[in-house]
């Protein structure tokens, strides 16, 4: 969306013959000794699953190709479905155009996805939105982002048929769903003395709840526009007049987990989340514990950044949420180099090293080079087809999970919203870029390195860019020059590419070409063309040594499922541990592993994996195992005075507070809302274990890092079994 559109217990022994059968219930654990772990884990039957690369991994798309279609703008299949009236105009760039379901299935079954290697469409949000114009700027609900009912289909997309056909199309073509979906708010419902039909109405299947003006039950929030001055601000004030949905509301938080069950319960394999940087982020862990115990799909949010530096609240929401973001940085910094040249390569070199070390899991963030609140990256390189062309090389072998604005592969030009949406100019398969894709896309499926590699500079200076991905043997050399008018001299190259001859993937595209590599590592000299790219690559194809690429999603509660994916676990079950806790394996085979959080205590978890044979793989840092099913609760405190660069902080007994632990209180807490709290009145929403008594208290933290506690007893709550809930105290003196 964006600025622009507004938009331990040990098993008991009777139990193991029936654990198949139970295996995915919460009231299931397993824990005890190694010993005991390990003899099980070898005793039990356990289904081989599928590979790390299969469309039913929802878990994890490491290994796929992401393309991102307006739906209105793709394809009509069925022009019956179109809106008539003053919302429907194909030469107004803000009205509907027709683009539907329908549409997009043709093409899945045309192959125009899969030629091109694609293995997953990101589609506008399918829910029901608006069916009048926004009188503030004159135009249609077509983008998706104005919902009024997210229980129902967008009827100018089509029926829920054909969505279900849609979908099942897609997942037998391999290729799977990622939908839109904008828990923030929902259609605009002020702007200065204009009068909105819909007035931001929220219904629940046909029924309404509240419109805004007439909203009496807390529905939305009622704050002015956000002016993005802080964090607070951007979270609780409208973004441009949107009806700003109140989520720490019980009525908005069930609706919103209803709702996207629902979709995922039609077979749908990831979310991306719209608007992240605006809703608390304690209740998105809530919301998204809800969805990973329904099922363990794949979700990132859009946060938005306009540089290429360090967003700290943005990196933290990438490492604690449990879900990815979309890596603006990276997307910037290709823009920057390859686009309008206001960077060189070695900038991008520099920011693709900061990045891999401020998140956490870097490969499962979401890379692009363009999309719907951008200029297209052919407008913004001055129609440069063959920037076009390198950067889709950039993208596509670098680390992140790349992401394809439909389009783009056409050469589609268009500046700032809505330019930057028009109907897809053609389906030619014969387009370079096009071409471009196909041939490095499939990389993803057949060489771990794409999907899981580290990253390392191999040669650069502020036109040539080589690098280097390389996962348990498996390697992926890239070598761009973005000088269309200067070749260059490449000497002094070294690889991990095995010795031989090497042919460029691109089969010579690009005006790349063949490498000769020594047994020392050593590259025989060549010649990077003018504006040149070239790819060379190695798939070992037997690993001995199990190596972790990721494991998703990053949080959960015991019981729920998770999957981990990588290269050279083998066939035969060995063991999952978090910490030295034995996890049940529920499928294991060469590529990807799926497992049942054990009942652990809560807090952060290495896990590991060891093979039958007893190789034990790399750590894969940081999981976070919740206290058990989460809600959200707002924590209130009065009359709590500081000093300037003093902040309020809530620290408590459960993991989700700390754990009594200072450096891990929640916090900086809010202070300057007006219908929630202002100073010295401070607030702030989070993840809490549903149906707990929780200790806690508030402390003072000055910026070098001095605490003062609240004096007096503890504070208690009993947190709800479902829905939200709001406590506020007094400061204790």
């Amino acid at each position: 969306m964006y600025q622009n559109v507004r938009r331990g217990k040990k098993l008991p022994r009777l139990l193991a013959a029936v654990l198949a059968a139970v295996v995915t219930s919460a009231s299931v654990f397993i824990t005890g000794a190694k010993s005991h772990a390990t003899a099980y884990a070898a005793a039990q039957t356990v289904s081989s699953g599928v590979a790390d690369t299969d469309v039913a991994n929802t878990a994890s798309f490491s290994t796929d190709v992401i393309y991102q279609i307006v739906t209105d703008r793709f394809f009509d299949g069925n022009s019956s479905n179109n809106p008539t009236g003053d919302i429907y105009d194909k030469s107004n760039l803000k009205k509907y155009h027709g683009g539907d379901w329908a549409g997009i299935t043709q093409k899945l079954n045309s192959n125009y996805f899969t030629n091109m290697g694609v293995t997953a469409l990101w589609i506008s949000s399918p829910v029901e939105n608006i069916t009048t114009l926004d009188p503030s700027n004159n135009s249609a609900a077509y983008h998706g982002y104005w919902a009024r009912d997210f229980f129902r289909t967008n009827q100018f997309f089509g029926s829920l048929n054909d969505f279900k056909t849609m979908v099942n199309t897609a997942h037998a073509k391999g290729i799977k769903i990622i939908i839109d979906f904008a828990p923030n708010h929902t259609s605009t419902a002020e702007y200065g003395d204009m009068v909105f039909p819909e007035d931001g109405r929220l219904y629940r299947d046909g029924q309404l709840i509240s419109g805004f003006k007439t909203d009496t039950q807390n529905i939305f929030n009622h704050e002015s526009w956000t002016d993005f001055s802080t964090y607070e601000n951007s979270i609780y004030h409208s973004l441009y007049g949107l009806a700003d949905l109140n989520q720490m509301n019980s009525t908005v938080d069930t609706y919103l987990k209803d709702a996207i069950n629902k979709w995922l319960n039609l077979g749908v394999d990831g979310i991306r989340v719209d608007a992240v940087k605006h809703m608390p982020l304690g209740w998105q862990k809530n919301w998204l514990s809800n969805i990973y115990t329904n099922k363990p799909v794949f979700v990132f949010g859009e946060w938005y950044n306009g540089g290429t530096s360090s967003d700290p609240l943005m990196d933290n929401f990438a490492n604690t949420s449990g879900m990815s973001v979309l890596d603006f940085r990276f997307a910037n910094a290709v823009r920057n180099a390859l686009g309008n040249g206001s960077m060189t390569m070695k900038d991008l070199y520099n920011v693709v090293t900061a990045t891999s070390s401020d998140y956490k899991q870097v490969n499962d963030q979401v890379t692009f080079i363009d999309n719907h609140d951008m200029s297209r990256f052919m407008t913004l390189s001055n129609n440069n087809q063959r920037a076009v062309e390198n950067a889709y090389v950039v993208l596509l072998t670098s680390r992140g999970v790349p992401t394809i604005y439909y389009g783009s592969e056409q050469y589609a030009t268009g500046s700032a919203d809505p330019y930057n949406r028009g109907d897809m100019p053609s389906f030619n398969t014969n387009s370079t870029a096009y071409k471009v894709i196909g041939k490095l896309a499939p990389l993803r499926k057949s060489n771990p390195a794409l999907a899981y590699g580290t990253t390392r500079e191999r040669w650069l200076n502020d036109d040539v860019y080589i690098y280097e991905r390389e996962f348990n043997g498996s390697v992926v050399l890239t070598a761009v020059n973005r000088n269309q008018s200067v070749s260059y001299n490449i000497s002094g190259l070294l690889t991990n590419l095995p010795a031989g001859t090497y042919n460029d993937v691109l089969g010579g595209l690009l005006g790349g070409n063949s490498i000769t590599v020594s047994s020392s590592g050593a590259v025989q000299n060549f010649t990077l063309g003018a504006g040149a790219s070239a790819v060379w690559q190695y798939t070992k194809s037997q690993v001995s040594t199990p190596k972790i690429g990721n494991v998703n999603p990053l949080i959960g509660i015991a019981g729920n499922t998770i999957t981990i994916c990588g290269r050279g676990f083998g066939t035969t079950p060995g063991s999952v541990k978090f910490g030295t806790t034995a996890a049940t394996i529920t499928s294991w085979n060469d590529s990807r592993i799926t497992a049942v959080i054990p009942s652990v205590t809560p807090g952060t978890y290495n896990i590991t994996v060891t093979t039958s044979s007893g190789l034990t793989s790399n750590q894969s840092a940081g999981f976070e195992v919740m206290t058990g099913p989460q809600v959200a609760v707002r924590f209130k405190v009065n009359n709590a005075t500081t000093n300037y660069g003093t902040n309020v902080y809530l620290v408590g007994s459960a993991e989700e507070l700390g754990n009594w632990n200072t450096d891990k209180a929640i916090g900086p807490m809010f202070n300057n809302t007006s219908t929630i709290g202002t100073y010295p009145t401070w607030f702030y929403d989070v993840n809490v274990p549903a149906g707990t008594t929780i200790e806690y208290k508030f402390i003072k933290k000055d910026s070098s890092g001095n605490v003062v506690w609240e004096s007096g007893n503890n504070h208690k709550v009993v947190t709800p079994s479902s829905g939200t809930a709001t406590v506020t105290v007094d400061w204790s003196y």
